[in-house]
């Protein structure tokens, strides 16, 4: 290959030669001979009722620096289908809350990756090639494809099917909230095993997965890759604090993102201290529109940090969300704010989620018990499904921090909505989010903030409950609007404005049936601030280090508003 006589090896040739021969061991295709072809260079013998199709080779490095080749399916070629083709994976949400889980009941965390996973399942498309020469000998025969080959249109579906069989026999069921986690309970009947599916990449929370990925490879004849504890999965990378604490983060994803953008712009990114200027509004740039390049550009720097948001990263939540409105059209100004926040992330290279399961405590609370009796709320209970499996395992304290930005966008006049979610003391959720209509004052943006954080929690509390988790009686909210609060738990507080009666009775329904307390807290010391607004360093950092930063007991944390070598250590 001309690749390979430019580089000085033969990795690219390897690549193909091991691709084809995998496609060979699955038994990919079957061989019905020589193809007939007419003058106007048609197949005049192919099967009746299967249409030919074309297969193509996509290359690949992948982050180990292994040279990866496969063979690809033309689907586009073939007939829409009436049978469903969808095929879904593990959201990143429930993949903490797994991990979270497996640290909760002192689980083992394995990843596995199960090789060609699609050639495991037989298609029921019916379609043929005629080989080309990278076929050898069979150069101009007919190939049936039998199997789900990468690129068809049901491929996807059809490997779902395979495992869906290959997980029901091992005992596990797919849970309701999230199909993608599989689930079981433990050989001893204490706790709840899970695996978690992103397509073919496993996640193992199990008392012994290495005896499932056994069975998985003895029973079931899988070609498993990097079976063991897990390292590295979907960008992210797992290792444990000097303290035993399991910590998950985005390091290598952000080297590749920091190689990208030194090759497109030939230079590092100026180191920052935040992601975009304190109370900046990049609405209202009237710079040149940026050139072609730099707009296609803008889509691939957006994109790399709405992933990097979803593997951790929440701190440039609100930057991101801010400078994704403006993908169809960016400007110059607004790729200088991208540049910017690469440079911010730069600097900011260690954050990291880490699984701290122990519970908090809110003892220092004064809890108030209100008679709602006597409102339109009595007797009111939290709906609990009745489906949900038996509880099994360590309990569960959720925490949520709420706020709203009022007026961040000056051009629609649209207040930002900002939540984050803990299970005990680990980060597990996050939002940050336009709303949908303009309030007039801070009163009406707090109180749609706090009902969307009360969906959010009881959406959070089932998500548990069908993964088979003990959850607390009570979920506590955190607020730093005390005249939201104030309406919201107290029984005689009167709305004051119509088109605020939907938050309003809704977090006061929550707060009436007893599952919510909804509390105040210092604005200064609300964490969902990271996600409303565009920060300052000293305003945030004391939260950012608690939350990111800091590797072994939170009360040991010192307030120094620098990342010292003692943070990069610890």
């Amino acid at each position: 290959m001309e690749l390979d006589r430019k580089n000085g090896n033969t990795k690219w040739k390897e690549a193909i030669d091991l691709e084809l021969k995998q496609i060979d061991d699955y038994q990919t295709f079957n061989n019905v001979g020589k193809a007939e072809i007419n003058a106007e260079g048609q197949v005049i013998s192919g099967p009746e009722g299967y249409k030919k199709i074309r297969v193509h080779l996509v290359f690949a490095v992948k982050h180990d620096g292994r040279h990866k080749a496969r063979l690809v399916a033309d689907g586009h070629l073939t007939r829409n289908t009436t049978e469903g083709a969808y095929s879904g994976v593990v959201s990143l949400r429930s993949l903490r809350i797994v991990m979270f889980l497996s640290e909760l009941n002192a689980l083992k965390l394995w990843g596995a990756d199960i090789g060609n996973a699609y050639l495991e399942a037989f298609t029921e498309e019916k379609i043929f090639i005629v080989a080309g020469p990278e076929f050898g000998d069979r150069k101009g025969h007919i190939l049936i494809i039998s199997k789900a080959l990468y690129g068809l249109r049901t491929s996807g579906a059809r490997w779902h099917d395979r495992l869906f069989d290959v997980m029901r026999d091992m005992g596990f069921l797919p849970s309701k909230n999230d199909p993608d986690i599989w689930m079981r309970p433990s050989k001893d009947g204490k706790v709840y095993e899970y695996i978690a599916v992103y397509v073919d990449d496993l996640a193992i929370v199990a008392q012994d997965p290495a005896e499932i990925c056994k069975i998985l490879k003895d029973k079931f004849k899988f070609k498993l890759k990097g079976d063991g504890p897990l390292e590295y999965h979907l960008g992210c990378g797992y290792w444990r604090d000097p303290d035993g604490t399991l910590e998950a983060d985005p390091k290598k994803y952000i080297e590749k993102m920091m190689e990208w953008y030194e090759k497109e712009f030939g230079e590092k990114p100026k180191k920052m201290k935040t992601p975009l200027e304190p109370g900046d509004h990049p609405e209202i740039d009237e710079s040149p529109e940026c050139s072609e390049k730099d707009q296609s550009r803008y889509l691939t720097m957006i994109g790399q940090l709405q992933w990097l948001v979803a593997l951790g990263r929440f701190d440039i939540f609100c930057a991101t969300m801010t400078m994704s409105k403006f993908r169809p059209a960016p400007r110059e100004g607004h790729i200088s704010r991208l540049k910017r926040m690469y440079g911010y992330v730069s600097e900011m290279r260690i954050a990291a989620i880490r699984f701290r399961t122990a519970e908090p405590n809110y003892d220092n609370i004064d809890i108030l018990q209100h008679d709602w009796m006597r409102t339109v709320y009595r007797n009111v209970k939290e709906v609990i499904p009745e489906d949900a499996p038996e509880p099994r395992g360590k309990p569960v304290v959720t925490t949520s921090y709420v706020d709203a930005n009022l007026y961040h966008d000056v051009v629609t006049g649209k207040a930002v909505t900002a939540i984050l979610h803990l299970f005990n003391q680990t980060p597990i959720d996050w939002y940050s989010k336009k709303q949908g209509t303009v309030e007039t004052a801070t009163f009406g943006s707090e109180f749609s903030a706090a009902r969307t954080a009360t969906d959010q929690i009881v959406d959070l509390r089932n998500t548990l409950r069908y993964l088979g988790v003990p959850v607390k009686e009570r979920s506590y909210l955190f607020g730093d609007n005390k005249s939201v609060v104030t309406n919201a738990t107290i029984p005689t507080s009167v709305l004051s404005k119509r088109h605020h009666a939907l938050s309003y009775h809704r977090v006061r329904e929550a707060v009436a049936s007893g599952f919510l307390l909804f509390h105040w807290i210092d604005g200064k010391k609300n964490p969902a601030d990271i996600l409303s607004k565009h920060w300052t360093f000293v305003s945030v950092f004391p939260m950012l280090k608690s939350l990111l930063l800091w590797r072994g007991e939170t009360k040991d944390i010192k307030n120094e508003l620098t990342i010292t070598d003692q943070d990069k250590a610890n």
